[in-house]
Formats: C-alpha cells, sequence, structure tokens
C-alpha cells in the first residue's frame, strides 16, 4: 500500500493536476479569505470555507479522473491487478495520495486562524472544526470520485459524472424540498445522499459526531465499492465456474446495510454525547441552571417549530434535541406553516415568524419569535442591523418554566416614575421577563403606599427629589422586608428625600464622580470616568466574580464598618488609586486634588437586615444611571448577567428566578486589519502563491517531457 501511495501522490506533482488542485483551492480561499476576513474583519474562517465548498464541484472530478479509468485505458492496471498487492491497499493507496493532496490546501488554510490572531480576537476551536469539516466533506467527495473512475475507462466520462453526482448531492437539500417540504420516505433516503448537509452541523464551532461518522462511513463505503468494482476485473472466470460477482452483490448490501444501521445507532446516542460544543460563546452548550430545571420538571411540554423539517435551522434544532435528550417531559414537533397556515391561532392572535417556537402545556403556553432567539443590533458603520447574540436556551428555559408554573400570578418587580428616572435597558427588561416576572411602572404619588404584590423595586437614578410621603412609603415597604435596587448618579441638585431611604440603613453616595487612576480598572477608549471595578465574590455576583462589568458616570457608595443588625457586603470596589472628583467641571487632572475624596469606593452594595425570621429586607445600591442601560449592554455582556444574578437573588419564590439563562454572544467583535496588511495577504493567498504553483508545476511537466 505505501509504494502505492509514494507512486500516486508523485505523479501528481510530476504532473500538473497536483499543483493545479492546489493552486485553484489555494486562490479561491484566497480570495474569500481577503474579502471575509481581511477586508471586513470577520474572525470566522468557515465563512471562507463554506464558500468554496462548491469548488469540490469540479476541482474533484479533475483530481480523480484518472485514478482508475487512466489506468483502465492505458491498460497499466493489469500490472497493479496481477502485482503481490491486494485489491483493498491497492484502492485504500491511491485513495489517500489523492486525499494527501487535499491535505497539502489544509495545511496552508490551518495557517489562516494564527494569521488572524494578530489582528484580534479569533475563535480557534471554532476555526479548526471548520477545517476538519472541510476536509471531511473534500475526503468523501474524493471517494466519489475515485470509484466512479473505476467504473469507466474514458476520464472524460468519469469527471462529468463525478461531476453530476457532486452537484446533486450538493443541491439533494433543495431537491427534497420540490419533492416534499414535510419530508417523506423518499425524501428520507435521498437525505442520506446530502454530502453538504452534515458540513453545515460543524457551524458555530459544534464539533458533530454524527456527521463525523456519516463521512467516515461514507469513505469506508466507496472505498469498499471501488474494491469491488475492481475485484471483478481482476477474478474473472468462465461461466462453468461459480462467478464471484454473487459474492460482490452480497458483500456490497452487506455494506450498505451496514453503513445504515452505523449511523442509526450513532444519531440514536443522545445529542449532548454526540455534539461537542467547542464554540467560543459555548453556544450549544446547557448550562447547568437548566438542567437543574428540566430535571425537576413533571409535566409534559411541547414545542411546535413552526417550520418545514426540511428547512429547519440547525442550531436551534441542536439546541431543541438537547433538550428532548436532557427530559422525557419535552417533545419536539415540526408544523409546516405553508400547510397549516393557521396553527398558531390556538395559542396566539399574531402570527410570528418561521422559525418560532411555540411551547405548551396542559396549563398554558408561550411563543418564542424568531427573532428573540437571534438578537440583532444596529452598527453605525455599515448602517444596518448586525447579528450578535443567540438566546436559544434562555428564551426556551423560561417558556417551559413558564407553561408549567404552579401560580398562575408573576412575581411584579415595580419600577418608579415620577422623579426624572431612567428605564432600564431593553436587555435588562428582557431578564425580567425571561425570569417569569412583570415589569411595571410605579408613581408613588398616585398610591397610598408600596402594592402588596411588589416582589422588588428599581429607583433608576432619580433626577428631581422624592417628597417626603414618596420617600417614607419605601422606606415603610423596606423596613418590612422589601426588596430593592436603588442607584444612583452624579448630580449638581440636593435630593435629601431620596437619600434618606438610604440613610436608614447607613448609606449615602459621594457628592463627586469616580475617577479610576489605576489604567485596569477603567476602559482605555474612554477614559478614567469609564470605570471597570473588581467584582467581588457574592450570592449577587457569583456568575462573573474575577470578571468586570462596565461602570460609566459613577459614584461612590459609603456605609459603615459594621452594624449589629445589617450586613453589608461590596459587590465590586474601585481600586486604591481612584478618587471622587468632587468638581469634575473644574478639575484639572484625574488625580487627587483639594476638595476630592480618596478611595478606594464601593460601586456595588448589598444590604441585607432580618425583619423577623421570615423576611429579610434587601437593599441593592449601584453607583452608576449607566450599569443597566443598552448602552452597557453593547460594551459587555456582563452587566446583564449581574442584573440577572441580583434579580433571581431577591426574587426567589418562582422556580423561573434561579434559571435566567443570559444571551449568549453570537459574534466576536471584528478584527482591525490594516490595509496594507490585508492588500499583501490577499495578494499572497490569492495571486501570488497559486501562479507560483501553477508555475511550477508546468515547468515539471514540461522537463519531464523532454526527457
Amino acid at each position: 500500500m505505501l509504494a502505492v501511495f509514494k507512486r500516486e501522490f508523485k505523479s501528481y506533482f510530476q504532473s500538473v493536476i497536483g499543483w493545479l488542485f492546489v493552486a485553484a483551492f489555494l486562490a479561491m480561499f484566497g480570495l474569500y479569505f481577503y474579502i471575509y476576513n481581511l477586508m471586513q474583519g470577520y474572525p470566522y474562517v468557515y465563512y471562507s470555507l463554506s464558500a468554496i465548498t462548491v469548488v469540490f464541484l469540479i476541482a474533484v472530478p479533475v483530481l480523480t479522473m484518472r485514478s482508475f479509468a487512466e489506468e483502465k485505458k492505458s491498460k497499466t492496471d493489469q500490472l497493479l491487478l496481477t502485482a503481490p498487492v491486494s485489491p483493498g491497499r491497492l484502492v485504500l493507496g491511491k485513495y489517500l495520495a489523492m486525499v494527501a493532496v487535499l491535505t497539502v490546501d489544509i495545511a496552508v488554510f490551518c495557517v489562516a486562524p494564527l494569521i488572524l490572531r494578530v489582528f484580534g480576537t479569533v475563535p480557534m476551536g471554532e476555526s479548526y472544526i471548520a477545517i476538519l469539516a472541510f476536509w471531511l466533506y473534500g475526503s468523501a467527495c474524493i471517494a466519489v470520485g475515485m470509484f466512479i473512475s473505476s467504473l469507466t475507462e474514458s476520464q472524460v466520462i468519469a469527471a462529468v459524472l463525478t461531476f453530476g453526482v457532486l452537484f446533486v448531492s450538493y443541491m439533494m437539500q433543495m431537491i427534497t424540498g420540490v419533492i416534499s417540504s414535510e419530508g417523506n420516505l423518499l425524501t428520507k433516503i435521498l437525505d442520506c445522499l446530502d454530502l453538504y448537509a452534515p458540513f453545515d452541523k460543524f457551524a458555530g464551532g459544534c464539533l458533530d459526531l454524527t456527521a463525523i461518522v456519516y463521512y467516515l462511513t461514507v469513505i469506508v463505503l466507496m472505498n469498499f465499492l471501488t474494491v469491488q468494482s475492481i475485484q471483478k476485473r481482476r477474478y474473472r472466470v468462465s461461466r462453468r465456474k461459480l462467478s464471484t460477482a454473487v459474492f460482490s452483490v452480497s458483500f456490497i448490501a452487506v455494506a450498505v446495510a451496514l453503513s445504515v444501521v452505523v449511523n442509526l445507532i450513532v444519531n440514536a446516542v443522545p445529542s449532548d454525547k454526540t455534539a461537542i460544543d467547542c464554540s467560543y460563546s459555548k453556544l450549544y452548550s446547557i448550562t447547568d441552571d437548566t438542567k437543574t430545571a428540566l430535571g425537576k420538571l413533571k409535566e409534559d411540554v411541547t414545542v411546535y417549530a413552526l417550520v418545514a423539517e426540511n428547512r429547519k435551522d440547525s442550531q436551534i434544532d441542536t439546541i431543541l434535541n438537547r433538550y428532548k435528550d436532557l427530559s422525557k417531559h419535552i417533545s419536539v414537533e415540526y408544523v409546516n406553516p405553508s400547510k397549516k397556515p393557521y396553527f398558531y391561532k390556538d395559542y396566539t392572535d399574531q402570527a410570528p415568524t418561521t422559525n418560532s417556537l411555540i411551547v405548551v402545556s396542559g396549563k398554558r403556553s408561550r411563543v418564542i419569535d424568531y427573532y428573540d432567539i437571534y438578537q440583532y443590533e444596529s452598527s453605525y458603520y455599515s448602517y444596518s442591523s448586525e447579528l450578535n447574540g443567540f438566546d436559544a436556551e434562555g428564551q426556551l428555559t423560561s417558556a417551559i418554566l413558564y407553561v408549567t408554573l404552579e401560580n398562575d400570578e408573576l412575581p411584579v418587580v415595580y419600577e418608579i416614575t415620577g422623579h426624572g428616572e431612567s428605564s432600564i435597558g431593553s436587555e435588562f427588561q428582557d431578564v425580567i421577563g425571561k425570569a417569569n416576572m412583570t415589569l411595571t411602572e410605579l408613581e408613588l404619588l398616585n398610591e397610598e403606599s408600596v402594592p402588596e404584590d411588589a416582589a422588588a423595586l428599581i429607583i433608576n437614578a432619580p433626577q428631581q427629589d422624592f417628597n417626603q410621603a414618596d420617600a417614607k412609603k419605601v422606606t415603610d415597604y423596606l423596613k418590612d422586608g422589601g426588596k430593592a435596587i436603588v442607584i444612583g448618579s452624579y448630580t449638581e441638585k440636593s435630593l435629601p428625600n431620596f437619600e434618606s431611604v438610604l440613610k436608614e440603613y447607613g448609606v449615602s453616595f459621594t457628592g463627586g464622580m469616580v475617577a479610576e487612576n489605576d489604567a485596569q480598572h477603567y476602559y482605555q477608549m474612554g477614559g478614567p470616568f469609564y470605570l471597570l471595578p473588581e467584582v467581588n465574590g457574592s450570592a449577587y455576583t457569583g456568575s462573573i466574580q474575577g470578571s468586570y462589568v462596565y461602570v460609566p458616570a459613577a459614584v461612590g457608595i459609603t456605609y459603615p464598618e459594621s452594624t449589629e443588625t445589617i450586613v453589608y457586603t461590596s459587590l465590586m470596589d474601585t481600586s486604591d488609586q481612584a478618587v471622587s472628583k468632587n468638581d469634575p467641571d473644574n478639575m484639572k487632572d484625574y488625580g487627587y486634588e483639594e476638595g476630592d475624596t480618596e478611595g478606594p469606593f464601593s460601586i456595588g452594595l448589598a444590604v441585607e437586615e432580618s425583619v423577623d425570621e421570615d423576611k429579610t429586607t434587601q437593599l441593592l445600591v449601584f453607583a452608576s444611571p449607566y450599569l443597566f442601560s443598552d448602552q452597557a449592554s453593547q460594551m459587555t455582556a456582563n452587566n446583564a448577567v449581574l442584573f440577572s444574578d441580583v434579580i433571581s437573588t431577591i426574587v426567589p419564590d418562582t422556580d423561573s428566578s434561579d434559571s435566567v439563562i443570559p444571551v449568549k454572544e453570537y459574534t466576536l467583535d471584528n478584527l482591525t486589519v490594516n490595509a496594507l496588511w490585508s492588500i499583501l495577504l490577499g495578494l499572497l493567498f490569492t495571486i501570488f502563491a497559486p501562479l507560483i504553483l501553477v508555475g511550477t508545476g508546468i515547468v515539471i511537466f514540461a522537463i519531464r517531457r523532454k526527457k
């Protein structure tokens, strides 16, 4: 086998074919690498690789057409067939030689993520999984082309047939969609011939073992069929003797059946065992909170996906399969909107978008719109919306817990208004919704007291003072074991009544804005007023301990060392070099000046006081009006995680409160590649290297012709 491999591999590079194959893929990859990764700054190699998979339809027939067809036509196959080498080793040697030619390109592609890493953060796991998927897809195509070459003596026929088969396989999803949008036995059989669909399973960094097994079985089966084709040619016997063709047909039937069985077995294994999440943001991993929630599930829940099964979103489908594997109470059904256009009316008045989900139990239902799963933000550079978040797990877990809640009334979180308060950002409002709570505005002037159904209050940076009656309503609520999130801000106005609420617990805000003079604790692009404080460990910050949150324009929080009845826990602290600039309009620099207050300061504080055996007051004080704003959520996801942890801790009365899954970051920030490097690398991959390869092949071929 090794001798055959060496002979074949050498022959590809003694002619133009091997050089042309490598150059063609390198040139096409270089083109998309330049457009997607260098010019537009996308850190994902998968984008470039998926764009050039179509090149296999042309390149593979050129590479494989001569593998056996040429040998047959020139009769040189007789030398191989009579050599002391088994057909299996002969076929394997030729096949590995062609795969080795492809691997030359793969080796070059492996350098691409390392180059991109110089210009920013690159998801290395996702990148190399994409390269592995590309290699497996190409290897499977080569196996198909080699088998077709073994069936004919004409290289042209072998090339045309290989192109036709690979093209039909590439278009199989569209073909099955035309046959049946809902799927039937025929489309399921045809789906087995779709070589591209498994490649798509690797998108986003999911190492799908079912796809790997599929490609390996295709490769093994095609090599086996090629061996059988050679066997019939090698062992021709007279009609009076028993024909080996009978055994060939039997072996072929067994091999095909075995391939089907192997794939069925692997696909029956739970997806959490076969789909390994290697994505940068762990898009496909199910968190422990969800696993715990599903482990407590006692009612049956059905998730209806509003899309034809052959057009389903592969990433959402992966998550749904993991939910099914985690609980026997969860089932998934695909509903084709074109067949049942009014199916949604049993659950909602407004038609959801395609690929939306409807979660249903015996008690209630909830619709998860497709655009709530994939979250977008506006780009100031392209003036368009860009995908930045994937919230399939967060939305599904919230919906499942909601439809199985024992109580019909949800906890209410009141956001106090009427004093110039800012509303919390939309992503933070979504956190409350995902916790299966209701967010409602409350104007204290119109109420005799804080409503009895208040699970918690949010007071977000008032700009006008409370009146004494309103301040007393809040104080009375807290003294009775209430929960509140109070956010302060820098203002030149005096707010004595608002501040009196905090003074009841010995807490106050500094009069100035905090400037951080330790460069490691502020956002470099913004400056010392844009804090990145240390996050301490506590029940309120467990998910982001040791990380950072974005806290711009903050004041400091002061509190007593200790009291007999109240427990103080600082959640976030500045460094010792922080200074409260008490007159920021007239400051000369960010360091300490006369009249300033020296740090360190608390930027987030938890205050707890036991009222009686059953009640505990929980007051969470934060120092920036932008902490829970849309601006902050665009800078980092940690602010939303902090808010989720806080809400879950102070409102623990619902099963959903401790299972709020934050939105997972879908894409990384774009790379910053300067124009010169972009052009140089683009020219190298797209033009210079391919031309050198083709030129080398032509020179070698010309020299051999002269000899």
